[in-house]
């Protein structure tokens, strides 16, 4: 074969070799439409089934309209990556919907145009200027007219609780608020006066408690009587708050509910305060406190009704005596290292402040997980609640105190499988005369044995649902304002909010986070921080100790000239200034270490990257071409 017909042959085959790539992506797309390979670490772009779930449920379209100022961001590369993210996420949803049952629309909002009005109409939050808005935010709209809004997506940043890695779980509780369009209804089943009641003292009727005024505003609040035989299956989650002196026929109603697959949030208290006097707080005043037995005993959970956990390290200062402050072991407000960030429902709030709580425990071969979800410190005890009765001053609580370097559950999801309390059928009532009464045989011939799936929030405090612990309410041109200085309110309308939610949404947990940090990176730091606060440590002993030496010799003079510094004081200072030159040059060096290993590290990488990988692959290739040459030159 002559030169020229080899060149022609060559050139044929790139072409055709072009032709057939083209033809290859042409078919993918049309074959393998909606076929994808998630090869992130964490399955980033793999949606649970629970999500997967909710999407196959949609019965009436649903429009999505993600609001993104593409110009306006373009100097944000943080914002602008994640969303992409988002944007994926959405397709991933709209990918798996049933067709035409979830519909995305991305729209630009630039200033003064149709996008900018719909994105104010829906509620979405302008994070730029009146002159240079930033969108970014998702509405959604069913076939009813109703609508539904994340106001604003962020990237996880340390200034902010963590959002992103709940992405998921938001995306799709929005498109299950949208195709199931019902509010939703809280049976409320309450000891303690959430509505208001009368203070004797005052001889004045008080007002509703600031959250049971919110959460009639977000649901459909149902108010069930002490004497209820039965909760009604259109009541979505039972909030159940201080139950004490329940009747048995109320409790079956309650086990019944739970079997049947209902969702639960429980307020248990070994001391409630906001009990006593009409709903007003009077420390140390007795209050009835509650188990709600015997119930928890076949779920596997023990809580004690005379053990309260006191935390040295959560400790908040209360007005005592004659208007000073002093710490109360008993009242307690956790921050973000009490609470699992793991969970949806308390991964983001800040503050929560408790009042006298109880803990939980599960039982040994107790059949459902207990999940906590706020946990005391390792600084934290257990007393009794007989310690908090007529308790003249609270800094008599840390006396003796001794923490027992345990974490004690103080809030707790519990799921899974559960057994009925009364395992023979509703229990018998009793009439006046002793004897017992014929059992009611429609209940019986309805009655659950066990659940498979039970889902249930326990929360071992009550006070917190009180207007002192969380909030203050002040009364502005005839409305009430209420100002929240912690997050009591929106863990309860969170967890009311979530048990609410399908058995798909409540299984959705945090996702892992998008964001893949440089862990050898952080290591380092974390090391040469280490480093660095020891040196300045030891800094601050030199000076400290000068200081001390200073003053005993001033205070052994004798002479007359006191105010004047004598020799041995000069001495000591040039020798602790020369000891201050030493440290901070150590101090110097560790930083200098940081960035050295650091740019170590990173040179390390590029030249990885850059020619070890290649030149190996490379040297793959060559050493493929060279054995298959040989094969053909060795005799046959």
């Amino acid at each position: 074969m002559s030169t020229r017909s080899r060149h022609t042959l060559g050139a044929l085959t790139l072409v055709i070799l072009l032709l057939a790539f083209f033809a290859a992506v042409m078919a993918s797309n049309t074959l393998l439409r909606g076929f994808r390979i998630d090869l992130t670490q964490n399955k980033l772009y793999t949606l649970a089934p629970g999500t997967r779930s909710v999407l196959q449920n949609i019965a009436e379209p649903i429009n999505l309209y993600l609001f993104f100022s593409d110009e306006a961001t373009k100097s944000s590369p943080q914002l602008r990556t994640y969303e992409t993210r988002v944007r994926e996420m959405l397709d991933e949803l709209v990918a798996h919907a049933p067709d035409g049952k979830l519909l995305l629309h991305v729209l630009d909002p630039v200033p003064f145009s149709e996008e900018e009005d719909r994105a104010e109409q829906f509620g979405v939050t302008n994070i730029g200027t009146m002159d240079q808005p930033v969108y970014f935010g998702l509405a959604g709209t069913n076939s009813i007219g109703k609508s539904d809004v994340i106001p604003l997506f962020l990237p996880d940043s340390p200034e902010r609780p963590p959002k992103e890695q709940f992405l998921e779980y938001d995306l799709a509780k929005l498109v299950y608020n949208l195709a199931h369009p019902n509010k939703t209804v809280i049976g409320l089943l309450s000891g303690a006066p959430m509505s208001g009641s009368f203070d004797p003292q005052t001889q004045q009727p008080t007002q509703p408690w600031i959250v049971a005024e919110q959460a009639r505003q977000l649901f459909e609040i149902r108010a069930l009587q002490p004497s209820t035989l039965r909760v009604d299956d259109d009541i979505n989650v039972l909030w159940i708050v201080q139950p004490a002196d329940l009747e048995p026929s109320t409790l079956y109603a309650i086990d019944q509910f739970v079997m049947r697959g209902g969702r639960a949030l429980i307020f248990l208290d070994p001391f409630a305060e906001i009990m006593a006097a009409g709903g007003q707080p009077q420390f140390g005043t007795p209050a009835p406190s509650s188990t709600l037995e015997p119930l928890l005993a076949a779920w596997g959970v023990k809580f004690s009704p005379t053990e309260v956990v006191a935390d040295s390290r959560y400790a908040l200062r209360i007005r005592a005596g004659q208007g000073g402050a002093v710490r109360h072991l008993g009242i307690i407000g956790l921050d973000k290292e009490a609470m699992s960030q793991e969970d949806v429902l308390t991964s983001g709030v800040e503050t929560v402040n408790l009042d006298v709580a109880g803990h939980f425990t599960l039982e040994d071969g107790a059949t459902a997980k207990l999940t906590p979800l706020l946990r005391s410190s390792n600084e934290a005890a257990i007393l009794t609640s007989d310690r908090f009765q007529f308790l003249p001053d609270p800094a008599e609580l840390l006396t003796g105190f001794k923490p027992t370097g345990t974490q004690y559950v103080l809030a707790a999801r519990l799921e899974g499988a559960l057994k009925s309390a009364y395992p023979d059928g509703p229990p018998k009532a009793e009439k006046p005369e002793g004897r017992d009464a014929p059992v009611d045989t429609a209940l019986a011939s309805q009655h659950i044995a066990s659940t498979e799936n039970a889902s249930i929030v326990l929360v071992g405090d009550v006070d917190m649902l009180s207007d002192r612990l969380w909030a203050q309410a002040q009364s502005f041109l005839g409305q009430r304002i209420v100002s929240a200085f912690a997050n009591n309110g929106d863990f309860v309308f969170g967890a009311l909010d979530n048990l609410s939610g399908s058995a798909d949404l409540i299984g959705l947990r945090s996702r892992a986070t998008f964001t893949r940090p440089f862990t050898r990176v952080e290591k380092l730091q974390r090391d040469a921080d280490a480093r660095f606060s020891d040196t300045e440590k030891q800094l601050q002993a030199e000076l400290s100790e000068t200081e001390q030496k200073l003053g005993e010799l001033q205070s052994a003079r004798k002479d007359q000239s006191s105010l004047l510094m004598s020799p041995e004081q000069q001495t000591e200072i040039q020798r602790f200034l020369d000891e201050q030159v030493r440290i901070r040059g150590e101090l110097r060096t560790v930083r200098r270490d940081l960035d050295r290993d650091i740019d170590n590290l990173g040179t390390t990488l590029k030249i990885l990257n850059v020619l070890v990988w290649p030149l190996l692959l490379t040297g793959i290739a060559l050493g493929i071409v060279v054995w298959r040459r040989g094969r053909k030159a060795a005799p046959r």
